[in-house]
């Protein structure tokens, strides 16, 4: 496959590309700054563009099997993942390209709760809300677009560096929660996860989530 993917620097974007290229597929790596190409590794294309500008989307997109975005907005400026989103459907819209977006899990609902979504529940912080709400909206900006083959995979509560196992259960709109009430991944079979669904693609305009 060819793939592309933006954000590839980020902490989930530079270990999805060492999972596109760990299975022998090409892989397009896109990151804003260009001094940050010596991050990538040497075996991946590396490009510069903007994941919330449509005719870069356009550009990167054209020719390729999929499109991976992983961006993450900095603090105070969570409201651009809804304005990254449009873009990236409107760029792929033009070249019928697949996508698959690294979302946010704060629109899932918690198992036990009454229905209650994470961002909802009375301890989630305050600090994270505005991240929380702009990955909703992010989500609902999809679910508008009648265009593009999309899939949309939410983490558990919890995702940090750690090990890859190649192990991890799938689920839709519900936190996975394990035996011992954890909700987690890491990074590496969060990554595993996504290119599973890339080369054998189960969930069309939406949204699935992952965890151990």
């Amino acid at each position: 496959m060819r793939v592309t993917v933006f954000g590839a620097a980020g902490a989930v974007g530079g270990r999805v590309v060492a999972e596109v290229l760990a299975r022998g597929h090409e892989v397009t790596a896109v990151v804003r700054d260009p001094a940050r190409f010596p991050l990538l590794p040497p075996a991946a294309h590396a490009r510069a563009g903007d994941a919330s500008d449509v005719e870069d989307v356009a550009a990167l997109s054209a020719g390729q099997d999929l499109v991976i975005s992983a961006t993450r907005p900095a603090p105070g400026y969570e409201a651009d993942l809804v304005t990254t989103a449009r873009a990236l459907l409107a760029g792929v819209a033009r070249t019928g390209v697949r996508l698959l977006l690294v979302g946010g899990a704060a629109g899932l609902t918690v198992p036990g709760a009454g229905g209650l979504t994470v961002v909802e529940t009375p301890d989630f912080p305050p600090s994270w809300r505005p991240i929380a709400l702009a990955c909703n909206a992010q989500l609902e900006v999809c679910r508008a677009e009648p265009r593009v083959d999309w899939a949309y995979l939410s983490p558990p509560a919890l995702l940090e560096p750690g090990e890859r196992t190649g192990r991890y259960r799938l689920g839709g709109d519900e936190l996975l929660v394990d035996a011992e009430g954890r909700s987690a991944i890491s990074m590496e079979d969060f990554a595993v996860a996504l290119l599973d669904e890339a080369e054998r693609p189960r969930h069309h305009r939406a949204r699935f989530t992952v965890g151990y």
